[in-house]
Protein backbone atom coordinates (compact mmCIF):
# COMPACT_ATOMS: atom_id res chain seq x y z
CA UNK A 1 0.00 0.00 0.00
CA UNK A 2 2.91 2.24 0.82
CA UNK A 3 4.60 1.61 -2.12
CA UNK A 4 1.44 2.46 -4.42
CA UNK A 5 1.00 5.08 -3.19
CA UNK A 6 4.55 6.67 -3.26
CA UNK A 7 4.12 5.61 -6.73
CA UNK A 8 0.95 7.72 -7.37
CA UNK A 9 2.42 10.63 -5.78
CA UNK A 10 5.49 10.65 -7.92
CA UNK A 11 3.42 10.78 -10.73
CA UNK A 12 1.17 13.20 -9.32
CA UNK A 13 4.62 15.37 -9.32
CA UNK A 14 6.05 14.32 -12.43
CA UNK A 15 2.23 15.20 -13.88
CA UNK A 16 2.20 18.77 -12.20
CA UNK A 17 5.58 19.84 -13.28
CA UNK A 18 4.72 19.06 -16.69
CA UNK A 19 2.07 21.41 -16.69
CA UNK A 20 4.01 24.18 -14.90
CA UNK A 21 7.17 23.55 -18.23
CA UNK A 22 3.86 24.10 -20.41
CA UNK A 23 2.18 26.72 -18.96
CA UNK A 24 5.44 28.82 -18.35
CA UNK A 25 6.83 28.55 -21.62
CA UNK A 26 6.57 31.98 -23.53
CA UNK A 27 3.79 32.28 -26.14
CA UNK A 28 5.15 33.46 -29.84
CA UNK A 29 3.48 36.86 -30.97
CA UNK A 30 3.09 36.82 -35.18
CA UNK A 31 1.51 38.60 -37.29
CA UNK A 32 -0.53 36.84 -39.91
CA UNK A 33 2.34 37.85 -42.94
CA UNK A 34 5.23 36.67 -40.32
CA UNK A 35 3.23 33.29 -39.18
CA UNK A 36 2.47 32.89 -43.07
CA UNK A 37 6.31 33.41 -44.06
CA UNK A 38 7.32 30.74 -41.19
CA UNK A 39 4.76 28.09 -42.73
CA UNK A 40 6.34 28.29 -45.90
CA UNK A 41 9.89 27.27 -44.69
CA UNK A 42 8.11 24.46 -42.31
CA UNK A 43 5.39 23.12 -45.02
CA UNK A 44 6.33 19.88 -45.75
CA UNK A 45 3.97 19.58 -48.89
CA UNK A 46 6.07 22.62 -50.33
CA UNK A 47 9.33 20.82 -49.82
CA UNK A 48 8.29 17.79 -51.79
CA UNK A 49 6.52 20.15 -54.43
CA UNK A 50 10.00 21.94 -54.64
CA UNK A 51 11.84 19.02 -55.04
CA UNK A 52 9.47 17.51 -57.87
CA UNK A 53 10.14 20.95 -59.46
CA UNK A 54 13.81 20.27 -59.13
CA UNK A 55 13.20 16.75 -61.04
CA UNK A 56 11.27 18.39 -63.63
CA UNK A 57 13.86 21.26 -64.43
CA UNK A 58 16.23 18.29 -64.39
CA UNK A 59 14.66 16.56 -67.22
CA UNK A 60 14.63 19.90 -69.42
CA UNK A 61 18.49 19.13 -69.43
CA UNK A 62 18.31 15.40 -69.87
CA UNK A 63 16.00 16.46 -72.86
CA UNK A 64 18.60 19.01 -74.22
CA UNK A 65 21.21 16.36 -73.78
CA UNK A 66 19.54 14.55 -76.75
CA UNK A 67 20.64 16.92 -79.69
CA UNK A 68 23.89 16.88 -78.03
CA UNK A 69 26.62 14.13 -79.42
CA UNK A 70 27.52 10.84 -77.77
CA UNK A 71 31.11 9.87 -77.06
CA UNK A 72 31.59 6.40 -75.40
CA UNK A 73 34.60 4.55 -74.24
CA UNK A 74 34.00 0.71 -74.88
CA UNK A 75 36.25 -2.19 -74.39
CA UNK A 76 35.99 -5.76 -74.37
CA UNK A 77 37.76 -9.12 -74.38
CA UNK A 78 36.41 -12.53 -76.44
CA UNK A 79 37.86 -15.71 -76.22
CA UNK A 80 37.32 -17.92 -79.37
CA UNK A 81 38.07 -21.46 -80.55
CA UNK A 82 41.37 -22.84 -82.31
CA UNK A 83 41.14 -22.30 -85.53
CA UNK A 84 43.93 -23.78 -88.31
CA UNK A 85 45.81 -21.39 -89.43
CA UNK A 86 45.50 -19.78 -93.33
CA UNK A 87 48.91 -19.76 -94.69
CA UNK A 88 50.01 -19.15 -98.03
CA UNK A 89 53.66 -19.73 -99.77
CA UNK A 90 56.05 -16.85 -100.28
CA UNK A 91 58.73 -16.81 -102.79
CA UNK A 92 61.67 -19.31 -102.75
CA UNK A 93 63.53 -19.00 -99.73
CA UNK A 94 60.84 -16.38 -98.07
CA UNK A 95 59.16 -18.57 -95.35
CA UNK A 96 55.54 -19.07 -95.70
CA UNK A 97 53.16 -16.36 -95.11
CA UNK A 98 50.02 -16.38 -92.46
CA UNK A 99 47.35 -14.89 -93.48
CA UNK A 100 44.68 -15.56 -90.65
CA UNK A 101 46.28 -16.61 -87.70
CA UNK A 102 45.13 -18.84 -84.60
CA UNK A 103 44.21 -15.99 -82.25
CA UNK A 104 42.00 -17.46 -79.49
CA UNK A 105 42.11 -14.26 -77.14
CA UNK A 106 40.64 -11.24 -78.97
CA UNK A 107 40.95 -7.32 -77.17
CA UNK A 108 38.77 -4.49 -78.29
CA UNK A 109 39.00 -0.87 -77.43
CA UNK A 110 36.60 1.51 -79.32
CA UNK A 111 36.03 5.24 -78.48
CA UNK A 112 32.70 5.57 -80.05
CA UNK A 113 30.73 8.80 -81.25
CA UNK A 114 27.29 8.79 -81.91
CA UNK A 115 25.77 12.75 -83.09
CA UNK A 116 22.06 12.55 -84.21
CA UNK A 117 21.83 16.05 -86.72
CA UNK A 118 18.27 15.33 -87.74
CA UNK A 119 15.50 13.96 -85.91
CA UNK A 120 12.58 15.58 -87.52
CA UNK A 121 11.83 17.78 -84.87
CA UNK A 122 11.00 14.60 -82.62
CA UNK A 123 13.93 15.83 -79.46
CA UNK A 124 13.41 19.71 -80.18
CA UNK A 125 9.54 19.19 -79.20
CA UNK A 126 10.42 17.09 -76.16
CA UNK A 127 12.67 19.45 -74.85
CA UNK A 128 9.96 22.37 -75.13
CA UNK A 129 7.64 19.47 -73.55
CA UNK A 130 10.06 19.34 -70.99
CA UNK A 131 10.63 23.02 -70.08
CA UNK A 132 6.99 23.46 -70.16
CA UNK A 133 5.92 20.44 -67.35
CA UNK A 134 8.83 22.62 -65.21
CA UNK A 135 6.73 25.57 -65.70
CA UNK A 136 3.92 23.99 -64.82
CA UNK A 137 5.88 22.49 -62.16
CA UNK A 138 7.08 26.04 -60.71
CA UNK A 139 3.22 27.21 -60.47
CA UNK A 140 2.05 23.89 -58.92
CA UNK A 141 4.69 25.36 -55.87
CA UNK A 142 3.37 28.58 -56.37
CA UNK A 143 0.04 27.49 -56.31
CA UNK A 144 0.61 25.64 -53.29
CA UNK A 145 1.86 28.41 -51.06
CA UNK A 146 -1.19 30.18 -52.26
CA UNK A 147 -3.36 27.61 -50.91
CA UNK A 148 -0.83 27.49 -47.58
CA UNK A 149 -1.12 31.01 -47.36
CA UNK A 150 -4.85 30.67 -46.89
CA UNK A 151 -4.98 27.49 -44.28
CA UNK A 152 -2.65 29.33 -41.81
CA UNK A 153 -4.87 32.36 -42.47
CA UNK A 154 -8.36 30.12 -41.59
CA UNK A 155 -6.09 29.14 -38.22
CA UNK A 156 -4.77 32.18 -37.53
CA UNK A 157 -8.21 33.66 -37.76
CA UNK A 158 -9.56 31.15 -35.73
CA UNK A 159 -7.33 32.31 -32.81
CA UNK A 160 -8.01 35.41 -32.57
CA UNK A 161 -12.03 34.79 -33.14
CA UNK A 162 -11.76 32.08 -30.13
CA UNK A 163 -9.46 34.28 -28.24
CA UNK A 164 -11.98 37.41 -28.73
CA UNK A 165 -14.48 34.93 -27.41
CA UNK A 166 -13.02 34.30 -24.27
CA UNK A 167 -12.84 38.47 -23.68
CA UNK A 168 -16.70 38.39 -24.73
CA UNK A 169 -17.56 35.13 -22.01
CA UNK A 170 -15.08 36.79 -19.28
CA UNK A 171 -16.79 39.58 -19.35
CA UNK A 172 -20.15 37.63 -19.34
CA UNK A 173 -18.96 35.88 -16.31
CA UNK A 174 -17.83 38.88 -14.41
CA UNK A 175 -21.77 40.77 -14.89
CA UNK A 176 -23.29 36.95 -14.05
CA UNK A 177 -21.21 36.68 -11.00
CA UNK A 178 -21.60 40.25 -9.95
CA UNK A 179 -25.78 39.52 -10.64
CA UNK A 180 -25.25 36.70 -8.36
CA UNK A 181 -23.94 38.75 -5.77
CA UNK A 182 -26.93 41.11 -6.04
CA UNK A 183 -29.65 38.35 -5.79
CA UNK A 184 -27.63 36.65 -2.84
CA UNK A 185 -28.20 40.42 -0.89
CA UNK A 186 -31.90 40.43 -1.53
CA UNK A 187 -32.41 37.27 -0.36
CA UNK A 188 -30.62 37.78 2.78
CA UNK A 189 -32.71 40.76 2.76
CA UNK A 190 -35.92 38.80 2.74
CA UNK A 191 -37.13 40.69 -1.09
CA UNK A 192 -36.46 37.54 -3.46
CA UNK A 193 -37.92 33.38 -2.82
CA UNK A 194 -34.56 30.96 -2.96
CA UNK A 195 -34.96 30.02 -6.77
CA UNK A 196 -34.10 33.09 -7.79
CA UNK A 197 -30.73 32.95 -6.77
CA UNK A 198 -30.31 28.84 -7.75
CA UNK A 199 -31.38 30.79 -11.45
CA UNK A 200 -28.55 33.00 -11.33
CA UNK A 201 -26.14 30.99 -10.16
CA UNK A 202 -27.15 28.47 -13.13
CA UNK A 203 -26.74 31.10 -15.11
CA UNK A 204 -23.03 31.94 -14.16
CA UNK A 205 -22.64 28.24 -14.19
CA UNK A 206 -23.53 28.09 -18.09
CA UNK A 207 -21.33 31.28 -18.90
CA UNK A 208 -18.64 29.76 -17.08
CA UNK A 209 -18.67 26.36 -19.03
CA UNK A 210 -19.10 28.45 -22.16
CA UNK A 211 -15.96 30.37 -21.70
CA UNK A 212 -14.09 26.61 -20.53
CA UNK A 213 -15.41 25.92 -24.16
CA UNK A 214 -13.77 29.39 -25.80
CA UNK A 215 -10.42 28.69 -23.69
CA UNK A 216 -10.29 24.47 -25.25
CA UNK A 217 -10.90 25.91 -28.92
CA UNK A 218 -8.18 28.74 -28.63
CA UNK A 219 -5.78 26.46 -27.44
CA UNK A 220 -6.65 23.73 -30.28
CA UNK A 221 -6.48 27.04 -33.16
CA UNK A 222 -3.19 27.57 -31.30
CA UNK A 223 -1.95 23.99 -31.74
CA UNK A 224 -3.11 23.95 -35.04
CA UNK A 225 -0.85 26.88 -36.00
CA UNK A 226 1.62 25.80 -34.54
CA UNK A 227 1.75 22.57 -36.20
CA UNK A 228 1.42 25.05 -39.21
CA UNK A 229 4.58 26.91 -38.72
CA UNK A 230 6.98 24.41 -37.32
CA UNK A 231 6.48 24.78 -34.03
CA UNK A 232 5.76 22.47 -30.98
CA UNK A 233 1.82 22.15 -30.55
CA UNK A 234 2.39 22.94 -27.21
CA UNK A 235 3.78 26.30 -27.40
CA UNK A 236 0.71 29.14 -27.09
CA UNK A 237 0.71 31.15 -29.66
CA UNK A 238 -0.20 34.87 -29.82
CA UNK A 239 -1.74 36.12 -32.75
CA UNK A 240 -0.74 40.22 -32.88
CA UNK A 241 -4.18 40.99 -34.73
CA UNK A 242 -7.47 41.88 -33.82
CA UNK A 243 -11.09 40.79 -35.55
CA UNK A 244 -11.83 44.99 -36.49
CA UNK A 245 -11.99 45.77 -40.09
CA UNK A 246 -11.75 49.00 -41.43
CA UNK A 247 -14.09 50.23 -44.35
CA UNK A 248 -13.81 49.50 -47.64
CA UNK A 249 -15.16 49.06 -51.11
CA UNK A 250 -14.51 45.53 -53.18
CA UNK A 251 -13.08 46.80 -56.34
CA UNK A 252 -15.70 45.54 -59.35
CA UNK A 253 -16.00 42.09 -60.51
CA UNK A 254 -14.64 41.95 -63.81
CA UNK A 255 -11.59 43.53 -62.59
CA UNK A 256 -11.26 40.67 -60.17
CA UNK A 257 -11.85 38.25 -62.37
CA UNK A 258 -9.47 39.34 -65.06
CA UNK A 259 -6.71 39.51 -61.91
CA UNK A 260 -7.77 36.17 -61.47
CA UNK A 261 -6.88 34.78 -64.36
CA UNK A 262 -3.94 36.53 -65.04
CA UNK A 263 -2.29 35.61 -61.13
CA UNK A 264 -4.01 32.08 -60.35
CA UNK A 265 -0.79 29.91 -60.48
CA UNK A 266 -3.30 26.73 -61.04
CA UNK A 267 -4.64 28.39 -64.07
CA UNK A 268 -1.05 28.72 -65.16
CA UNK A 269 0.00 25.36 -64.04
CA UNK A 270 -3.08 24.04 -66.93
CA UNK A 271 -1.61 26.11 -69.71
CA UNK A 272 1.84 24.99 -69.09
CA UNK A 273 0.56 21.52 -69.28
CA UNK A 274 -1.60 22.00 -72.28
CA UNK A 275 1.82 23.39 -74.22
CA UNK A 276 3.82 20.28 -72.56
CA UNK A 277 0.87 18.05 -74.58
CA UNK A 278 1.06 19.37 -77.60
CA UNK A 279 4.67 19.62 -77.76
CA UNK A 280 4.67 15.73 -76.99
CA UNK A 281 2.14 15.06 -79.80
CA UNK A 282 4.56 16.90 -82.01
CA UNK A 283 7.13 14.81 -80.63
CA UNK A 284 5.29 11.58 -81.75
CA UNK A 285 4.34 12.78 -85.04
CA UNK A 286 8.28 12.90 -85.74
CA UNK A 287 8.01 9.37 -85.12
CA UNK A 288 7.17 8.92 -88.61
CA UNK A 289 10.40 10.71 -90.44
CA UNK A 290 13.70 9.69 -91.11
CA UNK A 291 16.45 10.51 -88.69
CA UNK A 292 20.05 11.41 -89.75
CA UNK A 293 23.35 10.76 -87.10
CA UNK A 294 27.01 10.99 -87.25
CA UNK A 295 28.89 8.19 -86.70
CA UNK A 296 32.51 7.68 -85.91
CA UNK A 297 34.80 5.80 -83.47
CA UNK A 298 38.17 5.18 -83.20
CA UNK A 299 40.02 1.23 -82.26
CA UNK A 300 42.63 -0.23 -80.78
CA UNK A 301 42.43 -3.79 -80.83
CA UNK A 302 44.36 -6.89 -80.94
CA UNK A 303 44.36 -8.09 -83.25
CA UNK A 304 42.45 -5.85 -85.21
CA UNK A 305 39.44 -7.07 -87.74
CA UNK A 306 40.11 -4.49 -90.18
CA UNK A 307 43.87 -4.99 -90.60
CA UNK A 308 44.85 -7.10 -93.11
CA UNK A 309 46.42 -9.86 -92.65
CA UNK A 310 45.26 -10.31 -89.07
CA UNK A 311 48.00 -10.46 -86.88
CA UNK A 312 47.91 -10.93 -82.93
CA UNK A 313 49.07 -7.37 -82.20
CA UNK A 314 47.36 -4.30 -80.94
CA UNK A 315 46.27 -2.26 -84.01
CA UNK A 316 44.44 0.75 -83.76
CA UNK A 317 41.95 2.25 -86.84
CA UNK A 318 39.01 4.87 -87.65
CA UNK A 319 35.86 5.27 -89.29
CA UNK A 320 33.60 7.96 -89.66
CA UNK A 321 30.28 8.57 -91.22
CA UNK A 322 26.70 9.34 -91.62
CA UNK A 323 23.45 6.92 -90.88
CA UNK A 324 19.88 7.15 -91.52
CA UNK A 325 17.34 5.52 -90.43
CA UNK A 326 13.43 5.96 -91.45
CA UNK A 327 10.82 3.61 -90.10
CA UNK A 328 8.71 2.67 -92.67
CA UNK A 329 6.21 0.66 -90.53
CA UNK A 330 5.85 0.09 -87.32
CA UNK A 331 2.29 -1.21 -86.87
CA UNK A 332 0.23 1.80 -85.99
CA UNK A 333 2.57 2.84 -83.08
CA UNK A 334 3.42 6.36 -83.95
CA UNK A 335 -0.19 7.09 -84.74
CA UNK A 336 -1.12 5.74 -81.22
CA UNK A 337 1.40 7.89 -79.65
CA UNK A 338 0.11 10.95 -81.96
CA UNK A 339 -3.44 10.35 -80.76
CA UNK A 340 -2.59 9.34 -76.72
CA UNK A 341 -0.78 12.71 -76.83
CA UNK A 342 -3.87 14.67 -78.46
CA UNK A 343 -6.12 13.12 -76.33
CA UNK A 344 -4.10 14.76 -73.10
CA UNK A 345 -4.02 17.81 -74.27
CA UNK A 346 -7.86 18.09 -75.32
CA UNK A 347 -8.51 16.85 -71.25
CA UNK A 348 -6.45 19.54 -70.21
CA UNK A 349 -8.08 22.14 -72.20
CA UNK A 350 -11.42 20.94 -70.79
CA UNK A 351 -10.33 20.99 -67.28
CA UNK A 352 -9.29 24.80 -67.81
CA UNK A 353 -12.42 25.63 -69.30
CA UNK A 354 -13.96 24.26 -66.29
CA UNK A 355 -11.93 26.28 -64.63
CA UNK A 356 -12.58 29.31 -65.91
CA UNK A 357 -16.33 28.87 -65.73
CA UNK A 358 -16.12 28.10 -62.08
CA UNK A 359 -13.72 31.27 -61.48
CA UNK A 360 -16.05 33.78 -62.26
CA UNK A 361 -18.30 32.40 -59.41
CA UNK A 362 -16.11 31.94 -57.13
CA UNK A 363 -14.95 35.57 -57.20
CA UNK A 364 -18.13 36.63 -57.13
CA UNK A 365 -19.17 34.49 -53.98
CA UNK A 366 -16.16 35.65 -52.07
CA UNK A 367 -17.60 39.53 -52.61
CA UNK A 368 -20.82 38.13 -51.81
CA UNK A 369 -19.72 36.64 -48.34
CA UNK A 370 -17.84 39.98 -47.55
CA UNK A 371 -21.01 42.23 -48.72
CA UNK A 372 -22.87 40.54 -46.36
CA UNK A 373 -20.07 40.22 -43.74
CA UNK A 374 -19.99 43.66 -43.50
CA UNK A 375 -23.79 44.21 -43.11
CA UNK A 376 -23.52 41.69 -40.54
CA UNK A 377 -21.35 43.81 -38.64
CA UNK A 378 -23.67 46.73 -39.39
CA UNK A 379 -26.58 44.80 -37.71
CA UNK A 380 -24.55 43.07 -35.05
CA UNK A 381 -23.32 46.47 -33.70
CA UNK A 382 -26.88 48.27 -33.95
CA UNK A 383 -28.23 44.61 -31.94
CA UNK A 384 -25.16 45.31 -29.47
CA UNK A 385 -25.45 48.93 -28.63
CA UNK A 386 -29.32 48.47 -28.09
CA UNK A 387 -28.28 45.01 -25.92
CA UNK A 388 -26.16 46.94 -23.76
CA UNK A 389 -28.88 50.15 -23.36
CA UNK A 390 -30.99 47.85 -22.48
CA UNK A 391 -28.99 45.90 -19.85
CA UNK A 392 -28.01 49.24 -17.92
CA UNK A 393 -31.98 50.13 -17.79
CA UNK A 394 -32.94 46.37 -16.80
CA UNK A 395 -30.04 46.45 -13.77
CA UNK A 396 -30.92 49.87 -12.64
CA UNK A 397 -34.65 49.00 -12.32
CA UNK A 398 -33.82 45.89 -10.51
CA UNK A 399 -31.64 47.47 -8.42
CA UNK A 400 -34.73 50.04 -7.25
CA UNK A 401 -37.09 47.01 -6.98
CA UNK A 402 -39.41 47.48 -10.30
CA UNK A 403 -38.11 44.52 -12.23
CA UNK A 404 -37.93 41.24 -11.66
CA UNK A 405 -34.41 38.64 -11.73
CA UNK A 406 -35.78 37.09 -14.86
CA UNK A 407 -35.54 40.38 -16.60
CA UNK A 408 -32.15 40.82 -15.74
CA UNK A 409 -31.01 37.67 -16.90
CA UNK A 410 -33.04 37.44 -20.05
CA UNK A 411 -31.05 41.08 -20.78
CA UNK A 412 -27.50 39.81 -19.69
CA UNK A 413 -28.15 36.58 -21.83
CA UNK A 414 -29.51 39.40 -25.05
CA UNK A 415 -26.23 41.10 -24.38
CA UNK A 416 -23.88 38.06 -24.59
CA UNK A 417 -25.60 36.87 -27.90
CA UNK A 418 -25.26 40.73 -29.59
CA UNK A 419 -21.41 40.39 -28.73
CA UNK A 420 -21.28 36.68 -29.80
CA UNK A 421 -22.57 37.76 -33.13
CA UNK A 422 -20.60 40.64 -33.74
CA UNK A 423 -17.42 38.35 -33.18
CA UNK A 424 -18.50 35.90 -35.47
CA UNK A 425 -19.65 38.40 -37.83
CA UNK A 426 -16.66 40.10 -37.87
CA UNK A 427 -14.73 36.58 -38.26
CA UNK A 428 -16.30 35.57 -41.15
CA UNK A 429 -15.43 39.05 -42.64
CA UNK A 430 -11.71 38.14 -42.00
CA UNK A 431 -11.91 34.35 -43.35
CA UNK A 432 -14.15 35.43 -46.71
CA UNK A 433 -11.22 38.45 -47.13
CA UNK A 434 -8.69 35.55 -47.25
CA UNK A 435 -10.42 33.29 -49.82
CA UNK A 436 -10.88 36.84 -52.03
CA UNK A 437 -7.33 36.89 -52.08
CA UNK A 438 -7.13 33.21 -52.72
CA UNK A 439 -9.36 33.04 -55.39
CA UNK A 440 -8.16 36.15 -57.64
CA UNK A 441 -4.63 35.26 -56.67
CA UNK A 442 -2.89 37.65 -54.62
Amino acid sequence: MRATTSVSFACLVVCVSIVRVVDAQEPIRLTLQEAQARAQNASHRLAELRAREAAAVASVDVRAAADQPNVALQAGYTRTNHVTEFVVPSAAGAPPRVLYPDVPDNWRTRIDLQWPIYTGGRTDALERSARAEASAMTAEVSAARADLRLEVARAFWALVTARSSIGVLDRAVERAEAHVGDVRERLKAGLVPPNELASAEAQAARQRMLAIEARNQRDVASADLARLIGESVVIPIEPAATLEIGTGTAAALEALVADARANRDDRRALERRIDAADERRSAASAGSLPTVAVVGGFDYARPNPRIFPRADRWDDSWDIGVSLSWSLWDGGRTKAEVAEAAASAEAVRQRLAEFDSVLAVEVRQRLLEIESGRAAIAAADESLRSAEEARRVVSERFRAGVLTHTEVLDAQLALLQAELDRTRALANVRLSEARLERAIGR
